[in-house]
């Protein structure tokens, strides 16, 4: 297989020469953004505990019909948050993540279609999740308690109730956000007509959990973790190191080996040896990436989201997957990623192959592995429009 020479040295932002703050989490008094609110209620949790009060943050695009037929729910993977789709600015740092699918014109159209995108519960992003404030006025930290991704569509399914969307002509989600679609279709089916669940599982595996162990003894082996306590340390005191490592493990599983021979091989890091202490030019692209999420993001919500989708089974109290599987009512598009190795493609074979009258399984061919589903417009974008646009049909045939 050819290398290329890849050299991922590049000058550093004045950002980045900054000592990291110790949470990024969105705090009060941080740039809103194009970020609304709502405030839910106490919720009770699947296992035990109880949130005394829970607060969804959310972004829109478009206008919701008068029969509230138009709406589209996007939910985010684990280090996503609710600005799906627009350009960088106050209050959010980065261009949307999914622009290439959700906006004017786009597979999602944002002038026809009303398009709801909130941040998960658990998350640092403005929802209600470990860096908010406990009750007594100080962050949360370890007390927060433990979620399911039940939970977190419990409060999604309150956040509907509040905008006044009875249904959603489609819910989509891909990697944590396609569990959460299913549970969604499962937990509320009458309210979902159409379901598209991407590089997803119905129920964690044990390889999985595996790798999501390994990123949380990363984690919080980090002496700065503090046991999750760490929200008043000084910038560059906070738990970066093991944040950064954890995303390092993670980023193995998003791209394929392919990938990464094809892009750095054995290739040496600019000026650097290996046989000098010095690194591949891979393992200079993981640094890099573990830096950029510990920049922004928060260690605690990245413990709180990874143990959710550890615990995520369909099936639980359901009679098994399958017995949950038959009961989503929603036409269904299930996408795979050849090239992914968190989620199988086997995976996805499962949930099409048990969603009565599902859409034949659709593959993703990407040398990118699971992140191919945020890069594989001209694949996906299709199968995403034609999915939605079918639903019209029905509606008008």
């Amino acid at each position: 297989m050819p290398q290329h020479r890849t050299d991922t040295r590049r000058p550093r932002t004045a950002q980045e020469d900054r000592p990291p703050r110790a949470s990024s989490a969105w705090r009060e008094g941080d740039p809103v953004g194009r970020r609304q609110f709502a405030d839910l209620g106490p919720l009770a949790l699947e296992g035990d505990g109880l949130l005394p009060s829970v607060r969804l943050a959310y972004e829109t695009w478009g206008t919701l019909a008068p029969d509230g037929s138009n709406a589209v729910l996007v939910l985010h993977a684990l280090t996503g948050d609710t600005h799906v789709t627009g350009d960088a600015g106050p209050g959010h740092p980065t261009p949307g993540w999914w622009s290439t699918l959700v906006g004017p014109g786009a597979a999602i159209d944002t002038d026809r279609w009303f398009v709801v995108a909130p941040n998960v519960l658990g998350g640092c992003q403005g929802s209600t999740g470990p860096a908010s404030p406990h009750p007594d006025g100080r962050p949360w930290g370890s007390r927060f308690p433990q979620l399911t991704v039940r939970d977190q569509v419990a409060a999604e399914l309150r956040l509907a109730d509040a905008l006044g969307v009875r249904s959603w002509a489609l819910v989509i989600g891909a990697s944590m956000g396609g569990q959460r679609a299913l549970e969604w279709a499962v937990t509320a089916p009458e309210r979902v007509r159409a379901l598209a669940a991407i590089a997803t599982s119905a129920q964690t595996s044990g390889d999985q959990i595996a790798s999501f162990h390994t990123q949380l003894t990363a984690l919080t082996a980090d002496p700065r973790f503090r046991g999750g306590d760490y929200y008043d340390a000084a910038d560059g005191d906070g738990p970066h190191a093991g944040l950064g490592l954890a995303r390092q493990i993670a980023h193995q599983t998003y791209r394929s080996a392919e990938e990464l021979d094809t892009r750095f091989g054995r290739i040496p890091q600019g000026g650097e040896q290996p046989l000098s202490g010095g690194r591949f030019a891979v393992q200079s692209y993981l640094d890099h990436h573990g830096d950029k999420l510990a920049r922004r993001f928060d260690a605690n919500t990245y413990a709180v989201l990874t143990r959710s989708m550890m615990t995520h089974d369909l099936g639980r109290d359901r009679g098994g997957v399958d017995t949950a599987l038959r009961q989503i009512t929603a036409r269904t598009l299930v996408v795979a990623v050849d090239s992914d190795r968190l989620f199988l493609p086997a995976q996805s074979a499962r949930i099409a192959a048990g969603v009565p009258g599902a859409a034949p399984l659709r593959t993703l061919h990407t040398p990118y592995g699971h992140d191919g589903f945020l890069i594989e417009h001209a694949q996906l974008g299709p199968w995403v429009r034609d999915h939605l646009e079918a639903g019209v049909v029905d509606l008008t045939g």
